[in-house]
């Protein structure tokens, strides 16, 4: 059976057999690669904002061990207490 005659766009190799374009020019090989890079790029743009803007650890609070439920010790109580008559 003879060869039909190939489209301008495929190339033939020398022994006739058509040959796959070169993976760079693929188009949906880029689509497919495009979105993980992406994810990366933009994972890496986030952590080096988060390193760069961080903001710096705080100092803990040393207080008295009832001084920070005593405001809502002091609204329960007042909850709890019947209104002056």
């Amino acid at each position: 059976m003879p060869s039909s005659p190939s489209s301008p766009s495929s190339a033939a190799a020398p022994d006739g057999v058509p040959t796959s374009p070169a993976w760079w020019r693929v188009g949906m090989l880029w689509l497919v690669i495009s979105g993980p890079a992406a994810v990366v790029l933009a994972g890496m743009v986030t952590m080096v904002l988060a390193f760069r803007g961080a903001d710096p650890p705080l100092r803990p609070v040393v207080s008295s061990p009832g001084a920070a439920t005593a405001p809502a010790t002091q609204a329960r109580n007042h909850a709890a207490t019947p209104p002056a008559q």
